[in-house]
């Protein structure tokens, strides 16, 4: 298997596969993006995860049955002034996830082809985190706190509330899939976007990623 300019392997239409690109291409294609002066938020230490080892796993609480299928059509995080509508994305003709048009600020994506938010297993929406023209959908991810709320709406007419119990910084060379994407035995979700460092000639260094469960359907 060929392997790509950030050192991971290239599995063609392995959903894991698909997911990581997204993370090591299809959100970095801000090579050139904005300049902003104190660059996005970081996550703070308080927020990581507790566990280093393996799949997260998130903290115990009260069962909240699990949702059928149905894609997502908004996303709002109160707390960090998102609210912003979600296209579904697939693959593109390699087999690879596609990120949402760069052009959009205000856009995020819902991987069709995985779990839909609420449903058991891990949901992932992905966003830009600026542009050419300054800071766009995910731009505050960083700043998020454990016990924030992230409100997922489904065509269904159904919201998902899920509740972050993590966020952290990954490095785009050694970004930990089956940490991110593992199957946790329930509804979670993981939202994502760049983050780290960042140059005009690589684009960001990592991805932001908060991690999230289900518990409680409006």
């Amino acid at each position: 298997m060929a392997q790509d300019e950030y050192g991971m392997e290239r599995r063609r239409y392995s959903p894991w596969g698909a997911l990581a690109l997204v993370m090591l291409t299809g959100l970095a294609l801000l090579r050139n993006g904005a300049d902003v002066t104190m660059g996005p938020p970081q996550p703070a230490a308080a927020a990581a995860l507790t566990s280093t080892a393996g799949t997260a796993s998130p903290p115990p609480s009260a069962a909240v049955e699990p949702l059928p299928f149905a894609p997502a059509s908004r996303v709002r995080i109160e707390s960090i002034n998102v609210n912003a509508p979600v296209m579904d994305v697939g693959t593109d003709p390699q087999g690879w996830v596609q990120a949402p048009p760069p052009e959009d600020p205000n856009l995020a994506g819902w991987y069709q082809n995985g779990v839909a938010p609420g449903m058991r297993g891990t949901s992932v929406v992905v966003g830009h985190v600026d542009n050419m023209k300054g800071p766009a959908v995910f731009y505050g991810l960083g700043s998020l706190q454990k016990g924030s709320h992230i409100e997922v709406d489904r065509f269904d007419g159904r919201t998902a509330v899920f509740e972050v119990y993590g966020v952290e910084v990954f490095d785009k060379a050694t970004f930990p899939g089956a940490r991110v994407y593992g199957d946790t035995g329930h509804p979670e979700l993981r939202v994502i976007t760049c983050g780290g460092g960042f140059s005009r000639s690589r684009g960001y260094d990592g991805n932001v990623v908060a991690f999230a469960r289900l518990v409680s359907v409006k």
